[in-house]
This record gives C-alpha cells, sequence and structure tokens, in this order.
C-alpha cells in the first residue's frame, strides 16, 4: 500500500483548442474535467496499474464535493478529511503539439486544526503502508515547514516517507530526513541553490541534497529522462515518445512508477520512466493504462556529466 497526502488537491479542467492565441476568443475542440493535485495523480496512477494506493485529502465547499465525487467515480481508496474553504479548480488549455498553458487557483485557507487533522489522517492511513507521499504545493495558512512534520509524525509508523514539492517547503523537509525526493530540474535547482544547466549540474545538485538530508533524489528532466541518485550511485535514464500529446502529470507518473518498483536501483527507474512515457502519451492528467502504448527506455550506466539539458 503507497498513501499519499496532497494539501492543495483540485479539479483540473482541461480545455483542448487548436492554436493558443493571446487576447483571442477561442473555441474548445473538447474539454474534460479531472480530480487532480500531485499526491491524487499519483495515487491514481498506482491504482491504473494495479498497485494498492490511498489518497488523503482535504475537502470543502462545492468544488470539493465534485472531487469527493470524481475521486469515487475511479475507485481510488481516499480519505477526506474536511475544511471549511473551498477546493480549487484550475484550468489547462492544450495545444496539439502536447504544449500546456496551465492558470491554477491558490486554494483554500486551512487552519491550524484542519492541517493537525490531515496530518493525523496520513498517519493513520500509513499504519500499514509502505510509503507515506506528500506531494503538492502548500494552501494558504500551512507553514513552509508542513512537510517536515509530516516526515517527523511519519517516524511512528513503518512506512518510509517521500517528498515531492518545491521551495520553502521542499527545502524545509530536507532537514527532516526523506528517503526519497522528487523534484524537476527547475525545483533542484532552486532547493540547491545552484544552477541545473548539464547532467553534471543536475548530479551535483542531487548530491548536495542529499548532504542536507535526502537519501535518495529521483530528479525529473523533461525531454532528457530523470536521474535517480542514491547512496554511492547515480543512473541516467530517457523514454523515447515519438507522439506527446501532454507533460501534464508525467512527473507524478514517474514517481508513482518508481514507487511501486521498490524505490530503489536501475530497474525501478526504468519502470519509473515507462510510466512517466505512458503519461505524456496521453491528454489529460489521469493515467489510463493501455497496453497499445509503446515505450522505448534507455538507461545509461555513467553519466554525460557534459551533456546539456535540453528546454521542454
Amino acid at each position: 500500500m503507497i498513501v499519499t497526502v496532497t494539501p492543495n488537491p483540485s479539479v483540473d479542467r482541461t480545455l483542448a483548442v487548436g492554436r493558443l492565441t493571446h487576447g483571442d476568443v477561442l473555441r474548445a475542440t473538447s474539454s474534460w474535467s479531472e480530480p487532480s493535485g500531485k499526491g491524487v495523480n499519483v495515487a491514481l496512477a498506482l491504482r491504473a496499474h494495479g498497485h494498492a494506493s490511498r489518497a488523503v485529502v482535504p475537502v470543502g465547499g462545492a468544488e470539493g464535493a465534485r472531487l469527493e465525487a470524481m475521486l469515487g467515480a475511479t475507485g481510488l481508496d481516499y480519505v477526506a478529511v474536511p475544511i471549511r474553504g473551498d477546493v480549487r479548480s484550475n484550468i489547462s488549455v492544450l495545444e496539439p503539439d502536447g504544449t500546456v498553458t496551465k492558470v491554477n487557483e491558490p486554494g483554500p485557507e486551512l487552519s491550524e486544526a484542519e492541517l493537525k487533522a490531515l496530518v493525523e489522517a496520513a498517519i493513520r492511513a500509513g499504519e500499514r503502508a509502505h510509503w507515506l507521499v506528500g506531494c503538492g504545493s502548500l494552501p494558504a495558512g500551512a507553514r513552509p515547514g508542513f512537510y517536515a512534520e509530516l516526515v517527523a509524525a511519519a517516524r511512528q509508523t513503518p512506512a518510509r516517507i517521500a517528498v515531492d514539492s518545491s521551495g520553502p517547503p521542499l527545502v524545509a523537509a530536507l532537514a527532516a530526513g526523506p528517503d526519497l525526493i522528487k523534484p524537476n530540474a527547475h525545483e533542484l535547482a532552486e532547493a540547491a541553490g545552484r544552477p541545473v544547466e548539464t547532467l553534471g549540474d543536475a548530479l551535483a545538485a542531487a548530491r548536495r541534497l542529499q548532504e542536507l538530508g535526502a537519501r535518495s533524489v529521483l530528479a525529473s528532466l523533461g525531454p532528457d529522462g530523470a536521474v535517480l541518485v542514491e547512496e554511492g550511485e547515480a543512473v541516467h535514464g530517457e523514454a523515447y515518445v515519438a507522439d506527446p500529446r501532454s507533460t501534464v502529470g508525467a512527473g507524478d507518473a514517474l514517481l508513482a512508477g518508481f514507487l511501486a518498483a521498490g524505490a530503489r536501483g536501475p530497474e525501478a527507474l526504468r519502470t519509473a520512466l515507462g510510466w512517466s512515457a505512458a503519461a505524456v502519451q496521453q491528454p489529460g492528467t489521469v493515467l489510463h493504462v493501455d497496453g497499445d502504448l509503446t515505450v522505448d527506455v534507455t538507461l545509461h550506466d555513467s553519466l554525460d556529466v557534459r551533456r546539456r539539458l535540453r528546454r521542454s
């Protein structure tokens, strides 16, 4: 069982357009809504691949009721923590080449009591879990140390703890010693306080985050794949996708695949890249497993430290 905690979940509305032109009136060719938030995405990806997962989410207001209805429709096991505020609604505009423009609401403000209830619900859910995963941005009212507190509280359970966030919440979590963190290239550079322009830079930044407390670092690098940095070992891998449709949720699928495959070593990275590539071949956030999706994954025994990262 893998339990995810999403302090700031959302209902995501995606609009597909022929071309996004600033200032124009656009007509969507199709649209759909999905339950979202990074932890929700991870849990749904795990469920899609047949792995036991549970999502812990705060819910409130009309959008919160809608989120619950959507989660129920997916069949996902979830724990709803009531809040007074209204869950946010985000908008994504998808172009035919896979470019996505997102507008994310800030979300509700959670009280100290609501944040405490969220952590307590996560710890109860994690008592029989292999992993407890804290994911995404923090809502208003939450201190930057929320994930650090979650990591510390999770030590009461047998579960290992992973954090996928950014900025001050990620940096604060490092001192608590998470078993795994999953930054992207920008988040990696921000947390390490150094530019990440090559694979060598990514490796050095990941090593720096290990020095600050993370045991393992799984860094997603967009079109350059991902780097896994563990004790004494670093592996780079890539997955080739001929027809990418949307990158939204690809990093969440990467983390889900890594955890499902044992969360250690090159083969777990291979699985993670396969799940991420599958997500890129689909237009929405929620991963749907399709036997026709083909993925070519390549692992590199040694990092080409001089290789410059491409920009997605």
